[in-house]
């Protein structure tokens, strides 16, 4: 019997990182777009069935009768395979949105006076777990969103809006590709400034973690060679001058204090199901509720704003100049509406702080002398959040009067969260997040 496309392409996207159905079975895949970019290259919309819900993806194949050995690992049929590999190909890409291209449902585009170099040519990057990154020469990197949600991302939403104002702190945005889907402008992919001499943040950390492990037992966190300090403070006042971009170039609100109770009874509900998994969080409770307690008896109205909303040092890149923010699309696997919700900007912070943290103790789990390096580690984490909020402070940022309860109850909400992410994926990592709580 012959094998159909449909089927072929079935057991292939289950294997791949971006999959979001994954332990669940495929009931159908259909081909709800099929449009040719150019020859031998095919820009697919398919919708995935599993448990009676629906999920679209975005594909591109290209085929090939003989397919090449540098593609064979992309491979989906006897001539097909995912084209985002392919280098040879993929430049239609850049010259669609150079061209402000329309192909059927298929919309390129371009932002205003922007000159797009199509000469360049492509190489994917890293392992992504929800999208994949086409970097063109030095000069772009193109993200394509596997997973579809109809409705424009917030990343080119936000990009777009703070490349208008003049942020310095951006990767700055050149085109987009997008379709409507249920009605509703949907955003495929989006290309921006790709940053060859930028460092990541995380990587950044990291090095000065491990340059006060390797120092002489006396040797400080402030003497040691690595300190990352200076920096901290630096992100921290990179941090507040996006915030305030966001401010002025989206609404802002306020909720007021039935609202904030509200929301710390969702702190206490998530506390109580995460004890339910992770018994050991118990112990924990205590000093959750207190954090809880003080959160609810603020009387004052509380400032919401469009944030990042995914913040820590993986997205943040450190150039010869300045840092720089990515990745505003907020956690891919929740609803766009959640995405682009207006927040309280101290959410990013505590998102920050805990990276920090995890930067100082991630390096201990397993570590024959993780007993003696814990005091170096908690060093190090609270000079470098210390630092954050300075500079966040420094930079415009709120941290006043009920600021700091708020912070708090954000911070320990957030590795309440992690203790149980851990828990499913990292056992050996579950002590990082349960620091949090003294």
């Amino acid at each position: 019997m012959t094998t159909s496309f449909e089927q072929l392409l079935t057991g292939w996207i289950a294997r791949q990182r971006w999959f979001a159905g994954k332990g669940r079975a495929i009931e159908g895949l259909t081909v709800d777009s099929d449009i040719e970019l150019a020859p031998g290259l095919r820009h697919l919309v398919v919708a995935v069935h599993q448990n009676g819900a629906r999920d679209r993806y975005q594909l591109l194949v290209g085929s090939h009768k003989e397919l090449p050995a540098r593609l064979k690992h992309v491979q989906i049929g006897p001539d097909e395979y995912d084209a985002a590999h392919d280098s040879e190909l993929t430049g239609a890409l850049l010259s669609g949105m150079a061209e402000n291209t329309d192909l059927g449902p298929l919309r390129f585009r371009h932002l205003p006076g922007v000159t797009i170099d199509v000469s360049a040519r492509s190489l994917v990057i890293g392992a992504e777990q929800s999208n994949t990154s086409l970097v063109y020469g030095d000069t772009y990197i193109c993200k394509l969103f596997r997973r579809l949600t109809p409705g424009v991302n917030p990343e080119l939403e936000i990009v777009t809006a703070l490349a208008r104002r003049g942020s310095s702190h951006i990767a700055l945005p050149y085109g987009w590709i997008e379709i409507d889907l249920d009605g509703q402008n949907t955003t495929l992919a989006i290309m921006q400034e790709f940053l060859p001499a930028a460092s990541d943040g995380w990587a950044l950390a990291l090095a000065s973690v491990r340059d006060l492990y390797a120092s002489l037992p006396e040797v400080s966190a402030d003497q040691a060679g690595g300190d990352f300090a200076a920096e901290s403070f630096r992100l921290g006042t990179a941090t507040a001058s996006v915030h305030q971009e966001l401010a002025a170039a989206f609404p802002t609100s306020v909720v007021e204090p039935p609202e904030v109770k509200r929301m710390t009874e969702s702190f206490r509900r998530r506390l109580d199901r995460a004890i339910a998994e992770v018994p050991e969080l118990a112990g924990c409770a205590g000093v959750a509720h207190d954090a809880y307690d003080q959160l609810a008896d603020i009387a004052g109205s509380m400032p919401v704003q469009r944030v990042h909303g995914d913040y820590h040092l993986g997205q943040v890149m450190r150039t010869p100049t300045d840092w720089i923010v990515l990745d505003f699309e907020g956690e891919p696997g929740q609803p766009l509406a959640e995405r682009r919700a207006l927040s309280s900007p101290l959410r990013d912070v505590a998102g920050m702080l805990r990276s920090f943290d995890y930067a100082a103790r991630h390096m201990l789990a397993g570590h024959p002398d993780a007993a003696s390096l814990a005091h170096r580690a908690e060093e190090w984490s609270a000079r470098n959040r210390a630092a954050f909020l300075a500079g966040y402070s420094e930079g415009g940022g709120s941290l006043h009067g009920d600021d700091a309860a708020l912070l708090h109850a954000l911070e320990l909400s957030k590795a309440v969260y992690e203790v149980v992410y851990e828990s499913r994926n990292r056992p050996t990592w579950v002590p990082i997040p349960l620091s949090a709580f003294g």
